[in-house]
């Protein structure tokens, strides 16, 4: 779903041919030291010195109005004399930082200093929330809806006559032994999975079948302590759409193991292209009572400011959500719900001002499958919904560029394009894919046109190391 936390795997004792990513950056950057250039960013409440070497962030964070390098170094080193125990619980150590919203911090930043970067890392649509929404919610605060814990939403789903209550819920709340995770994934996908406790078995796919997983490989890789898969169609990173008659074989083998459930991210159902088409994995036969569907508006509403989201499932496990719930955040925005109710009106789909999104998603689809597609080398599996496109660039590793070193993976590659040709992407190691490299579209066309000139130009000097 939509928000995050570098999602590189560590190694645990089933992990399916998956290889170790690299450490991740971090992202909420203020005080920032880059190949580029060193500025500092006013912040009213806080200020973080970071200290940048490839994708290597040391973060240091005070209670500040501004902070200069200088100073924060003086105050790193007072804070570290003192003798107060600021160790952390392994479990906290254990997870990663996200670098998609790294990235775009990353990005972002720089941008703010004057270096023209074009932004394709955020997974966050660059339309404006539709207007009778964010009336709703501008109608939401003038009406006093600005308290406490507030329960109005409800939304009928799309798979069947029941009713569930939608707040923001953590959908990885429960203690499992192991989650069953195809890659590729979304980054946050293990590190949910190791804050609850369990261990994320990844599970390999390629490129050649459109990174879809194979049945095959998910029956043996099954076991007793199996207690989660997560499926998420229409694919971030990839864009891929998992056709009904796969879902229903993965649906055949899930029934066999009476303590596996499925955790269905459907966040991006809304946004694929025909003749594609979404089935919700909880409407197949059997599914109903051990699917936990996983949505929100932030993608296909362009809200995704909004931070709201939903679970809907067997009411045992909401339940239980709703307990964890209770003791955090308590319950969502009284006044995105307001906004979440007026998109449900809109019509089925979001009716046409979805439709609209959809559409310009689609012509930069077209226009960037064929763009990458005259590139030597590179291969692609076209997206059938989202807004990725996730290119396999391995042809060009091993590559030596003057003042660069060996572009040795995709971290490397996404480096060399950042400093050549100004772009910001996402390595395809935070997904659990080195060979590729994952680019939004969630941008204009003409943006995305000049990054594709920029990267092609950036490319020249990167001859394909390796026979395709």
């Amino acid at each position: 779903m939509a928000a995050a936390a570098s999602y590189s795997i560590q190694p645990t004792s089933r992990i399916v041919n998956q290889p170790q990513p690299k450490s991740a950056l971090n992202s909420r950057s203020l005080s920032f030291a880059s190949q580029f250039q060193t500025f500092s960013l006013k912040h009213l409440d806080w200020g973080i010195s970071f200290y940048l070497k490839s994708f290597e962030l040391t973060i240091l964070k005070y209670r500040c109005v501004q902070l200069h390098p200088q100073k924060a170094s003086a105050l790193v080193r007072a804070e570290m004399s003192s003798e107060v125990d600021v160790s952390l619980s392994p479990r906290v150590n254990s997870v990663k930082l996200s670098k998609t919203v790294a990235i775009t911090d990353q990005a972002t930043a720089l941008v703010q200093a004057g270096v023209p970067v074009i932004r394709l890392a955020a997974g966050e649509p660059d339309f404006n929330t539709p207007i009778p929404i964010a009336e709703a919610g501008i109608n939401a605060i003038r009406e006093g809806f600005t308290r406490g814990k507030w329960n109005i939403l409800h939304a009928r789903s799309d798979f069947g006559e029941q009713w569930c209550k939608t707040e923001y819920s953590s959908s990885s709340s429960c203690s499992v032994d192991e989650v069953i995770i195809p890659a590729l994934f979304w980054v946050s996908y293990p590190e949910m999975a190791r804050l609850a406790g369990a261990n994320p078995v990844i599970l390999p796919t390629s490129i050649s079948e459109n990174f879809l997983l194979d049945p095959k490989v998910l029956e043996s890789s099954l076991t007793e302590k199996s207690r989660l898969l997560i499926l998420c169609s229409p694919s971030n990173p990839t864009g891929s759409v998992y056709p009904r008659k796969l879902l229903e074989q993965i649906a055949e083998i899930v029934a066999k193991h009476p303590r596996l459930l499925v955790m269905s991210d459907e966040i991006y159902e809304h946004i694929i292209y025909a003749p594609a088409t979404h089935t919700c994995f909880a409407s197949l036969p059997g599914m109903w009572d051990r699917t936990l569907t996983v949505n929100g508006f932030s993608k296909a509403f362009a809200m995704s400011g909004w931070r709201l989201g939903y679970l809907a499932g067997p009411k045992n496990f909401v339940s239980a959500c709703g307990k964890i719930q209770s003791q955090s955040t308590s319950g969502a925005s009284s006044i995105s719900q307001k906004a979440a109710v007026a998109a449900l009106g809109l019509g089925y789909a979001g009716g046409e001002a979805v439709a609209d999104m959809v559409k310009a998603f689609r012509e930069r689809r077209d226009v960037l499958v064929k763009s990458f597609g005259e590139l030597d080398g590179v291969k692609i599996s076209e997206p059938q919904g989202a807004f990725y496109l996730f290119l396999d660039f391995s042809s060009y590793y091993g590559s030596e560029v003057d003042g660069f070193s060996v572009i040795n993976g995709s971290e490397a590659l996404c480096r060399y394009l950042l400093d050549k040709a100004q772009g910001a992407l996402v390595p395809g190691d935070a997904f659990g894919d080195d060979t590729c490299i994952r680019i939004s579209y969630a941008e204009s066309l003409s943006t995305l046109q000049e990054a594709v000139e920029r990267i092609k130009s950036a490319l020249v000097a990167l001859k394909p190391a390796v026979a395709v």
